[in-house]
């Protein structure tokens, strides 16, 4: 696992030690930036894997620098570290592209369960580079979405949502589901977080089309269809 290496971007100095030396003994070669610009810097420059990112940065925040990792890089997964844990804060958080939202204080095993998880999934190889059902079309290489030959803007996150409901389409997906594969672990069945961005999806892939695709079966889940199932 030596050659898998992490970006934490930390400027709480005695913080970014402790993971760094903890994530080292689990396999991980790992560095450290203290704010938001040398962030980004060494984002830019070097090969990550993953990146373990702050909200309160110095120079630039976590949310700005996720905006512009993501600009370059919609691929490398990005955990957001915070002590604000509000509902509104962790939708900032995913409205810029964060895969997951950690808050502080954490137990490092979780984290680094966490990270595993999202290293798994992108050592996964899928020869398919398009996705698609009906008229809409999901490109896989660049996230590009269109639907009637029209081009759609999605966030990070609701790209990956519609990227689970058409890697499962025509299958009921319950909550956990839904959790697991587009906000990963932590997250309670329970949390609108779902209904927010099935909602968000609905608005830009559904509103002015036909057929409706994202359809709720209530008591169970969601599913991308042309038809109800």
């Amino acid at each position: 696992m030596n050659d898998i290496c992490l970006l934490i971007v930390e400027d709480e100095q005695r913080l970014a030690e402790v993971l760094k030396r903890h994530l080292k003994e689990a396999g991980f070669e790992v560095d450290i930036a203290s704010d938001g610009y040398l962030g980004k810097e060494l984002a830019k420059k070097n090969k990550y894997q993953l990146i373990i990112l702050d909200i309160n940065l110095p120079l630039i925040n976590g949310y700005d620098l996720c905006k512009e990792i993501r600009k370059t890089n919609q691929q490398i997964p990005i955990i957001m570290l915070s002590a604000l844990s509000t509902f509104d804060n962790k939708l900032a958080g995913f409205e810029v592209g964060a895969d997951d939202f950690v808050t502080k204080p954490f137990d490092i095993r979780e984290l680094i369960a966490r990270i595993n998880v999202f290293l798994k999934r992108t050592d996964t190889i899928t020869t398919v580079e398009k996705l698609t059902i009906a008229d809409l079309e999901l490109d896989l290489n660049t996230k590009a979405v269109t639907r009637s030959h029209k081009r759609i803007e999605l966030t990070h996150r609701e790209s990956k949502l519609l990227e689970v409901f058409l890697k499962n389409k025509g299958k009921l997906l319950s909550r956990e589901f839904i959790l697991e594969h587009v906000w990963g672990l932590g997250y309670e069945p329970n949390t609108n977080i779902i209904d927010v961005y099935v909602n968000y999806l609905r608005k830009k892939i559904d509103k002015h089309f036909e057929p409706k695709l994202i359809h709720t079966k209530f008591g169970f889940g969601f599913y991308c269809n042309e038809e109800e199932l």
